[in-house]
C-alpha cells in the first residue's frame, strides 16, 4: 500500500480504532478519523502525527451521510480504505431492554454503518483502483454473550452485510471483508476484567494462547485485509482472539 491512499476510519480516536488508524498513517498513508468527541479526535491526531485527520461526525445523522462523503472526495480526491470500526454496546438483561434501547444500538451499528457504506462504495466505483472496506465485528456475532442482544444482533447482522457487499461489490473491484475481534487488552476491558476475577479466568482459561490480544494485533490484519496482499480475499471474517472460538 502506497502513500497515495486515503483511508477513513471511523471511531478512530481510541482503543483499537486509534491502533488502525496508527498503522495506517505509519505506512504513509492519508488517514481520516472520525469520531463524535472533538476533545478526544484532537488529542488522537496530536498524537498520530502529520498523516492524520480528524473530522467530527456522527454517525447516527443519516441525512448528513451522502454529503458527509461528497465533502471527502471533494476536498482529499479519493477514499481507497474504509475501516467501519465505530460503534456502541449496551449491557442490559433481555426482557429490561427497551425497543429504543434496541434500535439506539441497530441505528449506530448496523444502519448508519450501511449508509457510510453505501455512500463511499459509490466514490470508489468511479476510481481507477476503486478500494476496499474492512468492517470490524465481535465474537459476540459467534458466541452467546448474557446480555447483550441488542449489541450481539447489530454484529450478527453486520458479518451477513460483509459476505452480501462483497458478493455486490467484489465484480467491480471493491473487495469487503470483516475482523471478529476477540478479548482485546484496552484500558476500558483491562479494567473490566481485572473487576471481575472469574470471568477473566474464564476468558483466559479457554484460550489457548493464554493472553488478551492487543489493539495493534487487530489492526495488522485489518491493514492485511486493506493491502494488495490480501489481493484474493473477500467476504470473509476473520477472528483474532488466540484461539478463544476453538478453545475448550
Amino acid at each position: 500500500m502506497n502513500n497515495k491512499r486515503t483511508v477513513l476510519i471511523t471511531g478512530g480516536s481510541s482503543g483499537i480504532g486509534f491502533a488502525i488508524a496508527q498503522r495506517f498513517a505509519n505506512e504513509g498513508c492519508l488517514t481520516i478519523i472520525t469520531g463524535r468527541n472533538i476533545e478526544k479526535l484532537e488529542k488522537a491526531v496530536e498524537e498520530l502525527g502529520e498523516n492524520v485527520v480528524g473530522i467530527p461526525f456522527d454517525m447516527d445523522q443519516l441525512e448528513q451521510t451522502a454529503d458527509f462523503v461528497s465533502n471527502l472526495k471533494e476536498k482529499y480526491g479519493q477514499i481507497d480504505v474504509l475501516v467501519n470500526n465505530a460503534g456502541i454496546n449496551q449491557k442490559k438483561a433481555f426482557t429490561e431492554t427497551s425497543d429504543e434501547d434496541f434500535q439506539r444500538i441497530i441505528l449506530t451499528n448496523q444502519t448508519a454503518l450501511f449508509a457510510l457504506s453505501r455512500e463511499v462504495a459509490k466514490v470508489m466505483l468511479e476510481q481507477e483502483e476503486k478500494g476496499n472496506i474492512v468492517n470490524i465485528s465481535s465474537m459476540a456475532a459467534h458466541y452467546g454473550i448474557p446480555n447483550v442482544v441488542s449489541y450481539t444482533a447489530s454484529k450478527t447482522a453486520l458479518e451477513g452485510m460483509t459476505r452480501s457487499m462483497a458478493v455486490d461489490l467484489s465484480p467491480s473491484g471493491i473487495r469487503v471483508n470483516c475482523v471478529a475481534p476477540g478479548f482485546i487488552k484496552t484500558p476500558m476491558s483491562a479494567k473490566a476484567l481485572d473487576n471481575d476475577p472469574e470471568r477473566k479466568n474464564k476468558v483466559l482459561s479457554r484460550t489457548p494462547m493464554r493472553k488478551l490480544g492487543s489493539p495493534t494485533e487487530v489492526a495488522n490484519v485489518v491493514f492485511f485485509l486493506a493491502s494488495e496482499e490480501a489481493s484474493f480475499i473477500t467476504g470473509e471474517i476473520i477472528k483474532v482472539d488466540g484461539g478463544n472460538s476453538i478453545g475448550f
